[in-house]
């Protein structure tokens, strides 16, 4: 494989970016079809983020169709004809219209994939929820692992509806919608907006675990709302 990957600018958000790069190596054929990707550690190490980054990056691949993982053995470039026809490049949500518009259709979508995970969770979606939350919480939550602890949790949300789709879009639009962490993070004091949204978080995770879709529901429209309220977005909810 002859994909070159060097150490990325610290100011961007680094699981969108990597994923981008690597998404450009695939499109490109510089990594073909079929192939096997460089392992977490080597692109850890290449990229100069830790693992935890490479994998959100890599699930941001998945959601997008250009990667498929095979437990323990990799992450592979997908055959062409297995690829989705759809990507947004996160340069384009610099542009504020277009970045609403995406906003707005997450929150119908998460809303919904709340109250689903509610009646459908497991024991172990729980345990995954709380694993996010242990890192949203910790020491590194002042860092961009807190952010990608909070993409996490919001793709377990998803994934514990029990339908591959809420995991595929919800997922797909969840990843590019860093960007509205970094603003609001960037547009507020950051022990406080940290905070309120660690918050927010725990009461849809407590919601979740009542099994009450009513509450689940809330519970996200509430967090959803007070993000899009945090970098000043007006959304359109009823």
């Amino acid at each position: 494989m002859s994909a070159d990957f060097g150490q990325i600018r610290r100011n961007e958000h680094l699981p969108a970016r990597i994923a981008g790069q690597i998404a450009r190596e695939i499109t490109e054929g510089r990594i073909l079809a079929g192939e096997k990707l460089p392992t977490e550690h080597f692109l850890a190490n290449s990229f100069g983020v830790s693992r935890s980054v490479v994998r959100e990056a890599i699930a941001q691949l998945r959601n997008e169709g250009l990667v498929e993982t095979r437990q323990g053995v990799g992450a592979f470039a997908t055959e062409l004809k297995a690829r989705q026809s759809i990507r947004i490049e996160q340069d384009d949500l610099h542009d504020r219209a277009t970045f609403r518009d995406l906003f707005q259709l997450r929150i119908p979508l998460e809303i919904e994939a709340a109250g689903l995970a509610a009646i459908h969770h497991t024991d172990i979606d729980l345990a995954k929820l709380d694993e996010a939350l242990a890192a949203m919480t910790g020491t590194a939550k002042w860092t961009d692992e807190g952010i990608v602890a909070d993409l996490a949790f919001h793709r377990i949300v998803a994934a514990a509806t029990g339908n591959e789709y809420f995991a595929l879009f919800v997922g797909f639009i969840a990843e590019r919608i860093s960007l509205a962490i970094n603003a609001a993070r960037a547009a507020a004091v950051l022990e406080e907006i940290v905070e309120v949204t660690i918050a927010e978080h725990v009461a849809i995770r407590d919601a979740l675990a009542t099994r009450d879709p009513h509450k689940a529901r809330d519970a996200m429209r509430r967090h959803l709302l007070g993000a899009a309220n945090r970098i000043d977005l007006t959304l359109e909810s009823y």
